[in-house]
C-alpha cells in the first residue's frame, strides 16, 4: 500500500484469511501445551456445566414446581390429556394418608398411591394444598441447592482456566517480542534503511500486544463456543427434534451475515494496523526531526498532516464499527426471531399436552444460550482479525531477505590466522544501494597490520561506504573484501567484529550512564584499566565536570552532551573494546578546534600500534597517514603519501588548496 507521507507499506498481503499463519504460530504455542490442553479439558467441564443449568431448571419446573395451583395444573406425563393429568401422593406417610382420608371421594387409590385430577385441587384448601405438595418444596430446595453449587464450581474453573489462559498468553507473547527483537537485531542494515523506526516500533509493541487476545481468549474460548454450540444442538435434539428443527431455521440467515461480516472485517483490520503503523512514523519523525520542525516554522504543516493521518485512522476505524453495528444487532434479532419461534410451537405443544412447561422453559434457556457463543464468536472473530492482520506484519519481518548469511559459528571460529587481523584485503569491489546504481566501482587496495590508511574525497565519492563494507554492514554486488586473505562473507561475524571499532561522525549513545556506554557490560576490567581508557580518551575532564561522574545518566542519544563530548566517548568505548583494527568516518567533523585537538589526541593513542583506516573531511588530521587513497565518484583515482600526493598536482593537491582558500576552482 503507497501512502502520501513517504511512507510506504508492506507488499500486498495473502487471502482474507489464510490458515497458513495459524500453523506459523504454533511453534511459540508448543512449549506451553500442556496448560493449553488443561485450558482446553478445564473449557470442556465448564461447558457441560453451562448445558446442565437449564436442565436442572426443567427438573425442577416438571417434577416439583408444576402444577402450583388450579389454575396452572399440569404434569410431566407428556401426551396426557389435560382432564387425565393427576398429582400423585405416597400413603405410607401419615399425614398424606389423613389427607386422602379427609378428601376421600377427591381421590383414587392404587395400591400405595392415591391420585388427584388436577380439577380437584381447587376443592383443597389451602394448608391442605401445600401438606399434598411438601415433598415438591423439598425437591425445589434440593434442586436449587444443586443449582448453586453448579454455579460455585462454574465460577472456580473459569477462574482457574482464565488464569491459565492469562499466563500462557503472556508467556507466548513475551517469547514472541523476544524473537522479533533478536531477529530485527540480525538483519542488515539496509532493512533499517527501507524500513522507518515507527513502523519496526509498532510490530513489536501493538501488533505483538495484538497477538494477547488471540493466546489468552480466542484458543480456548473458541472450543468452548464450538462445544457449547454442539451441545445445545444435541441436547435440543433430544428433548424435542421437531421444535430444535424450527428453531433451526434462522440458522442460513445467521451462517450468510457471518460469512459477509467475515469478508469485510479482515480488510478493514488490515487498513487499521497500515494507519496506526503510519501514525507512529509521522510522531517519531516529529520527535526525532523537533528542531528542524521549529525551525523551518512546520508545525502547522506538520499538525496538518497528522490531523489528515489520524482522520484516516478514524474513518477505518468507523468502517470497523460500521460492521459491527450491523451485525451484532442482526444477530440479536435473529435469536429473538428463533425464541418468538419455539414460544409458539412450542406453548402450542404444551397447551395440547405433546410437551411439558419445564422443557419450553428449558428450550428458550437453550436457545437464547445458543446465540450467545454466535456473537461470542463473532466477538471472537474480530479479535482474531485483529491478531491475524498483525501476525501477517510480523511474519513479513520474519520472513525478510535483508539478513545476511553467515557460516556456521564454530567453522568460522576455526579459521586459522583470525586471532589477528594481518591484512584487510579489497579485491575489485563493486557496491550499489539500489540496482545498478554503483556508488563503489572496482575498489582494490591492502590494509597492513598496523597501517594507518586514509580515505578523502568529495561528499559523495563513497568513502563511508567503503567503510561500511569492512564490519559487513553491507555485502559488495562484486569482487571480494578479505580478511587474512578470507572472504568474510565465510568468517563468523562475532570472530572478525569483536577485533574491530567503528568511532562514527555522529556517534550514536544509548540511554544508560557513561560507564555502561563506554564499557558496554564490560565487567572484567580492573579500576586501573578503566581509568587508563578514561585518561587515554581524553574524557576525564568531562567525567570530572560532571556531578555523578562516570555514573552520570545520558538521555536518548546522549542529547544532553555537546556533538564533540560524544565523540570522546565513542572513543573511549573504542579503546575499551581494545581493537586490533579501527574505523574512522570522519570522527572530527563539525567540531570546534579546542574539542577537535583533543579528539585529535585521542585518536593518535589509540590508532598506535594498531591497525587504523580513517575518512577524512579536513585534510590537515591525516597527513602523517601511512597511505592516503583518493576517491571521487566511487573510484580510487589516486594515492600514496602526504608529500607524494602534493608532489603530484593532482585531485588532492587541488583539494588541499581549496580547504586552504588558496584556489577556488571546481575540483569536481
Amino acid at each position: 500500500m503507497q501512502s502520501d507521507y513517504g511512507y510506504f507499506e508492506e507488499a500486498q498481503l495473502g487471502k482474507p484469511y489464510d490458515l497458513k499463519l495459524l500453523k506459523r504460530l504454533y511453534p511459540f504455542t508448543r512449549p506451553y501445551r500442556l496448560l493449553l490442553f488443561g485450558s482446553i479439558g478445564l473449557v470442556l467441564l465448564i461447558t457441560a456445566l453451562d448445558l446442565a443449568l437449564p436442565y436442572v431448571t426443567k427438573i425442577a419446573i416438571d417434577r416439583y414446581i408444576v402444577p402450583q395451583t388450579a389454575s396452572e395444573m399440569l404434569t410431566i406425563d407428556a401426551g396426557v390429556k389435560s382432564e387425565e393429568r393427576v398429582i400423585r401422593t405416597d400413603l405410607n406417610d401419615p399425614q398424606q394418608q389423613t389427607l386422602v382420608n379427609k378428601y376421600r371421594k377427591l381421590f383414587t387409590v392404587e395400591g400405595t398411591t392415591a391420585l388427584i385430577p388436577y380439577q380437584a385441587l381447587s376443592k383443597l384448601k389451602k394448608s391442605d394444598l401445600a401438606l399434598l405438595r411438601k415433598d415438591d418444596v423439598a425437591g425445589v430446595t434440593f434442586i436449587s441447592a444443586v443449582f448453586v453449587i453448579l454455579v460455585i464450581i462454574n465460577f472456580m474453573l473459569n477462574f482457574v482456566q482464565k488464569m491459565i489462559m492469562e499466563y500462557t498468553g503472556h508467556m507466548i507473547m513475551h517469547d514472541l517480542r523476544i524473537r522479533l527483537f533478536g531477529h530485527i537485531q540480525n538483519l542488515a542494515t539496509a532493512f533499517f534503511t527501507r524500513n522507518p523506526v515507527g513502523r519496526l516500533v509498532t510490530r513489536t509493541t501493538n501488533d505483538v500486544q495484538n497477538m494477547h487476545e488471540l493466546f489468552t481468549s480466542i484458543i480456548s474460548m473458541i472450543f468452548k463456543d464450538l462445544f457449547l454450540l454442539c451441545g445445545i444442538a444435541v441436547v435440543m435434539l433430544v428433548l424435542n427434534w421437531k421444535l430444535a428443527l424450527v428453531s433451526f431455521t434462522v440458522l442460513p440467515l445467521v451462517l450468510y451475515a457471518s460469512i459477509n461480516f467475515s469478508r469485510r472485517a479482515r480488510g478493514i483490520f488490515r487498513e487499521l494496523r497500515v494507519k496506526i503503523a503510519e501514525i507512529n512514523i509521522r510522531f517519531s519523525e516529529t520527535i526525532g526531526g523537533i528542531r528542524v520542525v521549529q525551525l523551518f516554522r512546520q508545525e502547522m504543516n506538520n499538525y496538518r498532516m497528522f490531523k489528515r493521518l489520524n482522520h484516516e485512522n478514524y474513518l477505518a476505524g468507523m468502517k470497523q464499527i460500521h460492521v459491527l453495528a450491523i451485525f451484532m444487532p442482526l444477530i440479536e434479532i435473529l435469536a429473538a426471531v428463533a425464541v418468538a419461534l419455539v414460544i409458539w410451537y412450542g406453548g402450542g405443544r404444551v397447551i395440547t399436552g405433546a410437551m411439558s412447561l419445564g422443557a419450553l422453559v428449558a428450550f428458550i434457556s437453550y436457545i437464547r444460550m445458543f446465540f450467545r457463543p454466535i456473537r461470542d464468536l463473532a466477538e471472537k472473530y474480530n479479535i482474531l482479525q485483529n491478531a491475524m492482520a498483525s501476525a501477517e506484519r510480523i511474519f513479513l519481518i520474519f520472513d525478510s531477505q535483508d539478513k545476511l548469511s553467515w557460516p556456521d559459528a564454530q567453522k568460522g571460529k576455526d579459521l586459522s590466522g583470525l586471532q589477528q587481523i594481518k591484512v584487510v584485503r579489497f579485491e575489485n569491489v563493486y557496491f550499489s544501494y539500489v540496482g545498478d546504481e554503483n556508488v563503489l566501482k572496482n575498489i582494490t587496495f591492502n590494509i597492513n597490520t598496523g597501517e594507518t590508511v586514509a580515505v578523502v574525497g568529495p561528499t559523495g565519492a563513497g568513502k563511508t561506504s567503503l567503510i561500511n563494507l569492512i564490519p559487513r554492514f553491507y555485502d559488495p554486488s562484486a569482487g571480494r573484501v578479505l580478511i587474512n586473505n578470507r572472504d568474510i562473507r565465510e568468517l563468523d561475524a562475532s570472530v572478525f567484529r569483536s577485533k574491530i571499532a567503528l568511532v562514527m561522525q555522529d556517534p550514536f549513545l544509548f540511554s544508560g550512564t557513561i560507564r555502561q556506554n563506554i564499557f558496554q557490560g564490560n565487567h572484567n576490567l580492573t579500576k586501573a584499566e578503566e581509568q587508563f581508557i578514561i585518561e587515554a580518551s581524553s574524557c576525564q575532564p568531562l567525567i570530572d565536570r560532571l556531578a555523578s561522574g562516570l555514573d552520570t545518566a545520558l538521555t536518548e542519544g546522549g542529547s544532553s552532551l555537546s556533538s564533540g563530548e560524544r565523540q570522546l566517548i565513542s572513543i573511549a568505548r573504542a579503546f575499551a573494546r581494545n581493537p586490533q583494527l579501527i574505523l574512522f568516518d570522519e570522527a572530527t567533523s563539525y567540531i570546534d578546534s579546542p574539542t577537535e585537538l583533543r579528539i585529535q589526541q585521542a585518536l593518535e593513542k589509540l590508532m598506535k600500534n594498531r591497525t587504523s583506516l580513517v575518512v577524512a573531511h579536513r585534510l590537515s588530521t591525516i597527513r602523517n597517514a601511512d597511505r592516503i587513497l583518493v576517491m571521487n565518484r566511487g573510484r580510487i583515482i589516486e594515492t600514496g603519501k602526504h608529500v607524494e600526493l602534493m608532489k603530484q598536482k593532482g585531485f588532492y593537491y587541488r583539494l588541499h588548496q581549496l580547504q586552504n582558500g588558496n584556489q577556488m576552482t571546481n575540483v569536481d
